[in-house]
């Protein structure tokens, strides 16, 4: 190992013991399964606000999405404006009422549970669904941010790969576990500022070296003249209306993020969502314009072109080649922060459905808060290995895997999500539909290719579960009319 490693090595140790000792101290402060799966409602709005930020990134944002803008330029900006605007959209439609209904939902704790009191399912055939659904797409966004963690430990330290995706799992069960969503949302709001500075840090040194922005998009121009141009591929080939639609329709899928969701649940009151969305929503849009600089300033500086899976490793490249150790450990830090901050939200979601929505109400409806607590740890712990293995025999490009699991979520949940909120006339029957058709559709959607098969699975999935919810849901309406 070298000095630069070492001085990696040493940043890389004081991060995470910083985050043991905020577990720790969130530990402390669990006492119940509320506690460990909602913070007991009591998060403040810079906490809510950061955690959603940083829960909802992850590693695609320093990995996936400069990636993305190194490989293809200007076309990248369709995915930073999709994600921008569902953010905001997420945050002043979705965010007061959910806090709202949650709580007079019988004080849910989890979506499913929100859908189940609701709807007045005595079944639980919604929340089972519901359940299902999110531990099956889980599976694949938790993965995908091991990928991600495999990829630095990697590139860093020279790991072998699967060595690398066992270091990154570890180090995000270690206070997962015993933190559980007090640990998640304390260490997302250290994590979040992390990633907030890192990205502009190496943006603005990148810019400057590259001669600034002018000098970056001439430079682009040379490389390839496709770059530069938002309207055409990288083979000059006029960019369709279904590609920019499938961009566009990123910000879609915001509406049905549990691990997104969970944050508008647990802030302490509503009259602090609106502070709470400013602050997300200048985070995002900051970040996002960073993300794609790093991808343009990497064109100009990096004399190798990085090809395949390998141009999502642009950022890294970039910190090692003109960042000091010290600051180049930091900034790389900032990776690992991305993905634990979206990993351990996303396990405790999955746990959650498995603790709440199945164990307590199928099999031990009088269980003890501290065996609740205990089962919520467990299958956090079984959630990672299941992830883990999927990611050290199935990697895939970082944003390939985000964008199957967010689509799952936002085709299943957002319809259904959006109407509960705002049409009085969903039922039941209707949310059900919906959720399974918006599921099933992006699942098949998903393995078909060419022409309109290349629309992004969200997109038809969303829609075909609006379709589906509303018309059960009319059906449902005029037979109890008739009755």
């Amino acid at each position: 190992m070298n000095i630069s490693q070492h001085y990696l090595l040493a940043t890389f140790v004081v991060y995470l013991l910083i985050l043991f000792v905020i577990g720790w101290f969130a530990w402390r402060k669990t006492h119940n399964l509320a506690d460990y799966i909602l913070g007991g409602r009591r998060l403040g709005r810079w906490t809510t606000a950061l955690s959603a930020g940083a829960s909802d990134m992850s590693g695609w944002l320093l990995l996936g999405l400069p990636g993305f803008a190194y490989l293809a330029g200007f076309e990248a900006i369709w995915i930073a404006a999709g994600l921008l605007a569902g953010t905001c959209l997420n945050w002043w439609f979705v965010a007061p009422r959910l806090r709202e209904y949650s709580v007079a939902s019988n004080n849910a704790l989890t979506l499913p549970e929100f859908f189940e009191h609701h709807f007045n399912d005595h079944t639980h055939s919604l929340r089972l669904i519901s359940a299902l659904f999110i531990l099956f797409f889980y599976i694949f966004y938790t993965s995908s941010g091991l990928v991600a963690g495999g990829k630095l430990f990697e590139s860093v330290f020279g790991l072998p790969y699967p060595w690398a995706v066992f270091a990154g799992t570890a180090a995000i069960l270690i206070y997962t576990v015993f933190g559980g969503f007090l640990a998640a949302c304390w260490t997302d709001l250290f994590q979040g500022l992390l990633m907030f500075f890192a990205l502009v840090f190496l943006s603005l040194v990148g810019l400057k070296l590259a001669g600034g922005w002018e000098i970056t998009v001439a430079t682009m121009r040379i490389v390839d003249p496709s770059l530069i141009d938002m309207w055409h591929t990288v083979n000059m080939q006029p960019l369709s209306i279904i590609a920019i639609c499938s961009l566009l329709g990123w910000g879609l899928g915001y509406f049905g993020q549990p691990h997104i969701l969970t944050r508008f649940m647990a802030i302490d009151t509503v009259s602090n969502i609106s502070s709470a969305s400013w602050i997300a929503i200048t985070w995002t849009a900051v970040c996002l314009v960073a993300a794609l600089l790093v991808g343009f300033t990497g064109i100009a500086l990096l004399e190798t072109p990085l090809k395949g899976s390998n141009t999502e490793k642009v950022y890294i490249e970039l910190v090692t080649l003109i960042l000091h150790p010290v600051p180049a450990g930091i900034c790389l830090a900032a990776i690992l922060a991305a993905i634990m901050s979206t990993a351990d939200s996303q396990l405790l979601v999955a746990s959650s459905a498995i603790t709440e929505d199945v164990y307590r109400t199928y099999f031990s409806r009088h269980a003890t808060q501290q065996n609740l607590v205990r089962m919520g740890r467990i299958t956090v712990i079984i959630i990672a290995m299941v992830a883990m293995l999927l990611a050290m025999t199935y990697e895939q490009n970082v944003l390939d895997l985000v964008a199957y699991a967010w689509a799952g979520f936002g085709a299943a949940f957002g319809p259904a999500l959006l109407l509960s909120l705002y049409w009085k006339g969903s039922t039941r029957r209707g949310a059900i539909a919906g959720i399974i058709c918006g599921g099933i559709t992006v699942i098949l959607w998903h393995r078909l290719e060419g022409g309109i098969f290349d629309l992004y699975e969200l997109i038809p999935g969303f829609l075909l579960a609006i379709l589906a919810n509303i018309i059960v849901s009319q059906l449902d309406n005029t037979e109890n009319n008739l009755t």
